[in-house]
């Protein structure tokens, strides 16, 4: 099922929430929204859902307006980051809840709730209720009762936010095989780049209201539209520049600490002010034959797989750099020469925030 919004906006009083928002999810996508706590994904999500009607503007699933249709005529499953499971159900009553709302036949009620919980893989718990159950458990079965009226479109509302983060990195396993294996379209909301990195097919960063950049996660983490972008979705290093050579192939750039080479520079022109960025682990320890900085130490994190530095550039420029599988001390105040491939730079216009 494909899902598309049309300009939505949506107000609560005199509080915009949505402004403008357009944006189309393809059938069988993996789609995310993400963004900081109170940009109007989960308002979103939920608008999607029927629970808000747009103040402006339209939604469509396929061919078919969705405006004005309640929550329980559009056939889409939806996942709170609570679980709202029924304390005093069983797994297969809670999974069976919604078929009996919707007065499937019993013997058809059972088979469905069977072929749920075995996508889950929680077929051997049936019988138990939700207190017997761990919470990455319970998150299967609240999966499972989304799955099992087969709807169209599936919503999780940040679904793994109160697991820790051994399960959750179950979870994002368990979602990803279930995604492949049902081939639901689905909308995923959260605040947490590694879940959308890891699982989208695609995604939408959010701000205020609005949709900074959409695209697959590759292409929004290397080539960040704005700022924003570049620091919500990882950390990121700047460096004021100024446009010195812009060729298809390369471009030159002079910073307060050098001349950068990178690679083209796309729209941006010969004396145009820009961002330089790039992020920590493009910065390679040691000297380079271009784009090379003579950096000191200013304090060393160990973090067992990598090892996480804070340096400092000769003009007190901060850069933040990091070195996997560390198996030597580098200690606080000691020189440190390092580069930068020109391929691991960006460019975003100095307005760009």
């Amino acid at each position: 099922m494909k899902v598309t919004l049309r300009q939505v906006t949506k107000a609560f009083g005199a509080t915009p929430v949505l402004r403008g928002i357009s944006l189309e999810v393809a059938p069988h996508e993996l789609f995310f929204l993400l963004g900081p706590s109170g940009c109007g994904k989960t308002t979103l999500l939920r608008l999607i859902a029927g629970f808000y009607q747009p103040d402006a503007g339209e939604v469509w699933f396929g061919d078919r307006c969705m405006n004005g249709v309640p929550p329980h005529r559009r056939n889409t499953g939806m996942v709170f980051q609570n679980y709202a499971l029924w304390p005093h159900l069983t797994v297969a009553e809670n999974v069976g809840y919604g078929l009996e709302v919707r007065r499937v036949p019993r013997a058809e009620r059972a088979q469905r709730v069977a072929e749920a919980l075995a996508i889950v893989q929680m077929q051997d718990y049936a019988e138990r209720t939700p207190n017997q159950l761990s919470g990455g458990q319970q998150q299967r079965v609240a999966l499972a009762r989304a799955l099992v009226i087969r709807p169209d479109v599936l919503l999780l509302d940040e679904p793994l936010s109160n697991l820790d983060a051994r399960l959750r990195l179950e979870m994002r396993e368990e979602i990803r095989r279930i995604h492949r294996q049902t081939r639901i379209t689905t909308i995923y909301v959260t605040h947490d780049q590694k879940e959308a990195l890891s699982l989208a097919d695609r995604l939408a960063v959010l701000r205020d209201g609005q949709i900074e950049q959409v695209g697959d996660p590759r292409t929004v983490y290397r080539t960040p539209v704005t700022r924003f972008v570049a620091d919500f979705i990882g950390e990121t290093n700047w460096l004021p520049a100024t446009v010195l050579e812009a060729g298809a192939d390369r471009s030159r750039l002079q910073t307060p600490v050098g001349v950068f080479e990178a690679g083209p520079a796309g729209q941006r022109r010969v004396g145009e002010a820009v961002w330089l960025g790039f992020r920590p682990e493009a910065v390679r320890l040691g000297p380079g034959p271009v784009n090379a900085l003579l950096t000191r130490i200013r304090s060393v994190t160990y973090l067992g797989e990598i090892e996480q530095y804070l340096l400092e550039l000769a003009d007190g420029t901060p850069l933040k750099a990091v070195e996997p599988n560390p198996d030597q001390i580098r200690p606080a105040g000691a020189p440190l020469p390092v580069h930068v491939r020109p391929g691991d730079l960006f460019l975003l216009p100095r307005q760009a925030n």
